[in-house]
């Protein structure tokens, strides 16, 4: 298959998936696409109203494989990635839960080679555009009608939830989070949009599965609260080339779209939690004979210089957004 995640640089949908996305959106309407993407865009810049429903048109669903499948596969490989380096086990099966076309289960089978795979969406449509999509591609893959909020889930090595929490209200998230950490035999990832209003969210899911036992694997490096200032907040970001369309669509001119987002991962199995020394959390400041990281350490947060003259410094000058970095 070719187009795979390619290790921190862009995070590319295969090319058969583009392909096949291209050939869905032949002869419909470009204003229809557009009106339809730009409610999408709205929708994720504002913030999902709970219990709404996004994406419910065969239009809809196309404008979303458009503009927003690539920016969610390049996110969830990018969170998929970063806690893989900290986790000690092997991946065979994966749940993936309000899978919408399926990117995040792509991405989970490239970066871990697992081999079956469940889909859970309350869409028709989405899961509809996600069974065209992934036939063929992802072996083993099942698709089921569902919702966050009905129930228990069926176990699974990797049970991932991306863009999802955000649909989901206050008072029920929780009760969400509880059936997501009973239901990861081996690692829970979470995604979200990389705004202040989720890294809130995902503060209350890291403290509610340390409550459960859980071991975190990323972003944090520490296993105390969350040292961040209340004016900041932890975030990432992938990169991922736009179609012809895809510019079209969104108003750009430029060839590539960066996706913010937050994430975290947790494992119930304390041998297999393995968080880094420290991360990177905003891009380096490189200046002559030196460079300024931000760093999330095992001691806090803390801003950290690195001098020429210092072994780390080939290192540091190397380092992205979310990149992990030893002690000194």
């Amino acid at each position: 298959m070719r187009g795979k995640p390619k290790g921190g640089g862009r995070m590319e949908l295969p090319i058969e998936i583009r392909e096949t996305i291209d050939g869905l959106t032949e002869g419909v309407p470009l204003r229809a696409l557009s009106d339809a993407a730009e409610r999408l865009s709205s929708e994720y810049r504002g913030g999902v109203s709970h219990g709404s429903r996004i994406a419910t048109t065969r239009t809809d669903v196309l404008a979303y494989c458009t503009v927003r499948m690539p920016a969610t596969f390049a996110a969830v490989s990018r969170a998929l990635e970063l806690s893989l380096e900290g986790f000690g086990g092997s991946i065979g099966s994966v749940l993936d839960l309000g899978a919408g076309t399926g990117a995040g289960a792509l991405a989970s089978v490239l970066l871990t080679g697992a081999r079956s795979v469940c889909c859970v969406e309350r869409e028709p449509e989405m899961m509809a555009a996600g069974k065209q999509l992934l036939e063929g591609i992802v072996p083993d893959i099942v698709w089921k009608a569902g919702d966050l909020l009905d129930g228990a889930f069926e176990p699974a090595d990797l049970v991932l939830c991306s863009y999802c929490l955000n649909e989901v209200s206050e008072s029920n998230r929780m009760a969400v989070l509880d059936r997501l950490a009973a239901a990861a035999g081996k690692l829970l990832v979470i995604v979200e949009p990389g705004t202040p209003r989720s890294f809130g969210w995902m503060r209350e899911a890291r403290q509610a599965l340390l409550a459960h036992g859980m071991s975190l694997v990323a972003p944090c490096p520490n296993r105390a609260s969350c040292e961040l200032p209340g004016s900041d907040w932890c975030h990432f970001s992938a990169r991922t080339s736009r179609t012809k369309l895809h510019k079209l669509l969104k108003g750009a001119e430029v060839p590539y779209e960066d996706e913010k987002f937050c994430f975290l991962a947790a494992t119930p199995i304390r041998e297999w939690a393995a968080p880094c020394k420290a991360r990177v959390l905003r891009h380096p400041l490189v200046e002559s004979g030196k460079i300024t990281l931000r760093l999330c350490s095992e001691t806090g947060y803390e801003t950290r210089l690195v001098s020429k003259r210092e072994p780390a410094f080939k290192k540091a000058r190397k380092a992205k957004i979310g990149d992990s970095f030893g002690n000194r």
